[in-house]
């Protein structure tokens, strides 16, 4: 497969239209096969119920070619898993999660061409959504649906690496307690564009969000997890119920505990208890770990002891494993690895 004659070294984060794009919809009660199309258009009616009442939801997720040639993607039916969630809780048809696997190989497959090739630092992106493509003017759910698989190339979240980021302790508050935090709905990303760009205006590149109920312990970002090392070298991790699960998160807690021998937590963590810990990172799909370097709570500032040069020894361990395990320089466990060509 000839690649497309790309700058691969040098894409940015965003979108570039590939060639196909899976589309499959729900009505009369059932799913249709679905189909690859070249059309990137979407066309629904303007009463449809993803523009009145916000009925969707994604997922995220990469494919990438490995040191030995091949393409694959990291732990595919995770996310369909958590899409079931996601449509279960807002009303939505559930696309099952082994078709939604079958749906992003098929996707990937058509797009060869743009997956980027090994070392560049470039990945493929996979977006797959779903969204709410009929008539609704009452208060309900719709009763069709459409769902989509996207891809693009992009370049690392971080050029030039990851550098330790300040951030602030958020005012505003992520999630409502019993709420919708803990899926990927659409709409707690729209709830947090405020509050990012908000923080972005006063000079912090993320918000710390707390508990909704008590606002005394930590539970994420706009868009990642955290995950705490302690001066022993422990990782923690805040629970929460209205923390979304996010599969690499889920990822390092096993290759802390398998991969490096490390103990894991996945406790709650008080926000007092932040200052005592030696790194602080957030962590998700499109950076994988971003470390945090500062911490700031109004008039209080908690700097963290592995600094604002570089990333910190032990998440750089984490890091280096999970990556290696993806790019397949580190031998996976079972099932992780996806293989698409």
């Amino acid at each position: 497969m000839e690649k497309k004659n790309l700058d691969w070294a040098n894409l940015s984060f965003s979108y570039i239209k590939t060639d196909k794009r899976f589309v499959a919809n729900y009505k009369n009660g059932a799913w249709d096969e679905g189909q690859l199309t070249d059309d990137d258009k979407v066309v629904i009616t303007e009463c449809a119920g993803v523009l009145q009442y916000s009925q969707s939801c994604f997922e995220g997720l990469k494919a990438y070619t490995t040191e030995d040639g091949h393409v694959v993607c990291f732990r595919p039916d995770l996310n369909g898993q958590r899409m079931e969630d996601s449509c279960r809780r807002l009303e939505m048809p559930v696309f099952p999660a082994d078709r939604f696997v079958e749906a992003v190989v098929e996707t990937v497959r058509a797009n060869l061409a743009w997956v980027p090739p090994y070392g560049s630092g470039a990945t493929l992106y996979i977006r797959p959504y779903m969204f709410a493509s009929s008539a609704v003017i009452g208060v309900k759910p719709a009763d069709e649906y459409q769902f989509r698989i996207l891809v693009t190339p992009v370049g690392p979240y971080f050029k030039g690496g990851a550098k330790p980021i300040t951030i602030r302790v958020s005012d505003f508050d992520r999630a409502a307690p019993r709420g919708t935090g803990n899926i990927k709905a659409g709409l707690n990303y729209a709830m947090s564009l405020h509050p990012i760009m908000d923080a972005h205006r006063q000079g912090y590149a993320e918000n710390m969000y707390l508990d909704p109920a008590t606002r005394t312990k930590v539970e994420e970002t706009g868009g990642a997890n955290f995950i705490f090392i302690t001066k022993d070298g422990k990782l923690v991790t805040p629970k929460s119920d209205s923390i979304l699960p996010s599969i690499t998160r889920r990822s390092l807690l096993y290759v802390a505990q398998h991969y490096l021998n490390m103990e894991v937590e996945e406790r709650e963590v008080p926000l007092t208890e932040v200052p005592s810990f030696a790194e602080v990172g957030l962590c998700g799909t499109a950076a994988v770990i971003s470390p945090v370097g500062k911490i700031v709570n109004h008039d209080e500032e908690i700097c963290v002891p592995s600094g604002m040069d570089t990333m910190g020894p032990v998440l750089t361990k984490l890091y280096d494993t999970l990556t290696g395990i993806q790019m397949g320089r580190i031998e996976a466990p079972e099932g992780w690895i996806k293989r698409i060509a």
